[in-house]
């Protein structure tokens, strides 16, 4: 697929960077010469330095003939006259825009065919602010991830030394908690994947990936790990989009307070927030953070756009006595060097964007993706079409199914109905197929194998 990145930033490069992988055909542009030059370095693909809103900079960059556009630039602007100008002049079959502005966003027929010719928006801030929900709801665990419409979900958790399954067999689960069925879709020892298999032991430390229904997801945690207390106080440092989101989202059911450097964003913020504590104050000065009890909140989010200042007021809010911490980090090096120490949780934004991203790019009928250990891994849900002859898939147990390596089905969502992927269960027509690939590499196979044959249409 020929493929046209407009924006060289950390959502630009990472989703270029994981379809480079796949053998796509890949340009990016930016006005940023400094920028392109360091993506180049590093991936085998096409840069062109220009504005992006340009006819002819678009054109330099192959829109002619290109089959998507992303357009990912910080400008709202700028991404929605590319994608208008990509359908007018050019028509480009798949149009994506980064839109970052509510005001746009409160008014979808924006988008529409009759106006800027999106076919679909993407809002960074408003999926890390969901995600970050998440966690906050679930405090037990790493991450928490939804298929299906919420149907069911994927939760990462770490296994602790005296928990019910460290030391034990995966088959000692259902032993454990016959009642709901739940499946482990892959276990992280040490940063390497293992298959799970029936009679893998669970170690102290291993980060394990369940799958269940969401309706059995709390009891699940229950039997897995010491549950935390739930939820009430939590504090955010950073009022920016991210900050001021989030705040937004929990006021109604947490105790919040938010920390912002800038007095007159802090005025803005109160003016905005009805049941949230704003406070004006630096997140790193240790005095503040004792002053506010940080030792008595329940969870600590950094959301500046410091990933330093961030990492900062993580540790000190940790050392202080939050008893969870969440990080937002924008360099991935950071990432993968703080997670799972001092920092129960760092948040790379575009990696947890780029599924939303990814959905589209997919072959076939893709209906969610999901990026896991940070780009390392992903889960996609797959929508099945055709019957036995047609289909690879269909009509066939799951132990019949040539899956690729390090690829395991989770579950299979059919109706309103979420079954774990057992060898037995058959796939039919339509179901959602929820696919663990612990391998990039592998994921061009399964979309290939998850393809109707040409000669079902």
């Amino acid at each position: 697929m020929k493929i046209l990145i407009l924006g060289a930033g950390q959502v630009g490069s990472t989703v270029a960077e994981s379809l480079v992988s796949e053998a796509n055909d890949i340009t990016v542009v930016d006005s940023d010469s400094g920028k392109l030059a360091l993506l180049q370095e590093r991936l085998d693909l096409r840069t062109l330095v220009g504005n992006a809103s340009h006819p002819s900079v678009l054109e330099q960059a192959g829109i002619a003939d290109t089959d998507m556009l992303l357009a990912v630039t910080q400008s709202d602007e700028v991404n929605m006259v590319a994608c208008k100008l990509a359908a007018s002049l050019y028509n480009t079959p798949t149009r994506i825009a980064r839109i970052r502005s509510a005001d746009f966003l409160a008014r979808p027929e924006l988008f529409n065919k009759d106006n800027f010719c999106v076919d679909f928006s993407i809002c960074p801030e408003q999926i890390l602010t969901d995600y970050i929900s998440k966690l906050i709801e679930f405090p037990e665990a790493l991450q928490v991830l939804r298929f299906s419409q919420g149907k069911a979900s994927l939760v990462a958790v770490r296994a602790f030394k005296g928990g019910p399954l460290v030391g034990q067999p995966l088959s000692f689960l259902h032993e454990h908690m016959p009642h709901v069925d739940t499946r482990v879709a892959a276990i992280f020892r040490k940063d390497s994947p293992l298959i799970p298999k029936g009679d893998t032991v669970v170690e102290d430390g291993d980060e394990i990936f369940f799958i269940a229904a969401t309706k059995n997801i709390r009891t699940v945690l229950k039997e897995m790990r010491r549950m935390d207390k739930p939820t009430r106080r939590v504090m955010i440092v950073g009022g920016g989009n991210i900050g001021r989101r989030l705040a937004k989202a929990l006021e109604g059911d947490y105790q919040v307070k938010l920390i912002e450097y800038n007095k007159k964003a802090c005025e803005n913020l109160a003016g905005e927030l009805t049941n949230t504590l704003v406070l004006n104050g630096d997140g790193t000065d240790e005095k503040l953070m004792q002053q506010e009890n940080v030792g008595e909140v329940d969870v600590f989010c950094a959301l500046t756009n410091d990933d330093e200042n961030n990492i900062m007021s993580a540790l000190l809010a940790k050392q202080g006595g939050a008893r969870k911490v969440i990080a937002l980090i924008n360099r991935s090096a950071y990432v993968d060097l703080v997670q799972g120490g001092k920092i129960d949780i760092a948040l790379s934004p575009a990696h947890v964007t780029i599924g939303s991203l990814l959905a589209y790019v997919r072959q076939g009928d893709v209906a969610a993706v999901h990026s896991l250990r940070r780009g390392a891994a992903e889960a996609l849900e797959l929508v099945v079409h055709g019957d036995r002859k047609s289909s690879s898939v269909v009509g066939r147990r799951i132990d019949e199914i040539e899956l690729p390596s390090g690829a395991t089905i989770g579950a299979v969502v059919r109706g309103d109905e979420v079954m774990m992927g057992h060898r037995d269960l058959v796939i039919e027509s339509e179901d959602h197929v929820i696919v663990f690939v612990i391998n990039k590499a592998m994921v061009k196979k399964v979309e290939k194998l998850f393809h109707v044959n040409i000669g079902f249409f």
